[in-house]
């Protein structure tokens, strides 16, 4: 089935996520994930969840808790603070998207939290993209939308391929 196809079915049924771990369209990106050790996975989602939160910030100048799950993620990666604090500042960047009601917004800030919580698990991997697509489906329409899904799709492929051959030049620490 076409991925645009699929979508719009989602979108017919309301469905606030218009991507899944399950959509045929993203078996690829699931099965390079998959792939990777935690540390690639990390630096990849960060990445992105980096250029995501600008974004927000941008939209949102006086809301930090996107930025906050961040920076707190960074800390809890490279072992300065633990798990509990990180997480709270993850689960209030999640809690920020209920106090919104932009979906294209709503949707980045779960990519956000997705992003930031690979750092416990591989399996939130997926989540960055899932969100951050579907947040461009509400940003651009479902019919103008599919240069926009694809080319980003071929960005997060392209990233992860670039720190799977580069993460051992990270500089920065990893927690024990």
């Amino acid at each position: 089935m076409d991925w645009i196809e699929d979508v719009k079915k989602k979108v017919k049924r309301k469905n606030k996520i218009l991507f899944s771990k399950d959509s045929e369209y993203l078996q690829d990106l699931v099965w390079l994930i998959n792939q990777q050790n935690r540390q690639i996975l990390v630096l990849w989602a960060l990445d992105f969840a980096e250029e995501i939160v600008k974004k927000l910030e941008i939209k949102y100048p006086n809301e930090n808790r996107p930025r906050n799950a961040l920076e707190a993620t960074k800390l809890w990666a490279s072992g300065k603070i633990k798990i509990p604090i990180a997480k709270r500042e993850i689960l209030s960047c999640h809690a920020f998207a209920k106090e919104i009601s932009n979906q294209e917004d709503i949707a980045l800030c779960h990519a956000v939290g997705q992003a930031c919580s690979v750092v416990h698990t591989s399996g939130h991997a997926i989540g960055l993209p899932i969100y951050e697509l579907t947040s461009i489906v509400y940003k651009l329409g479902v019919e103008n939308c599919a240069d926009s899904v694809e080319k980003r799709k071929q960005e997060y492929i392209e990233r992860l391929i670039y720190w799977k051959d580069n993460y051992q030049n990270y500089t920065g620490e990893w927690a024990s």
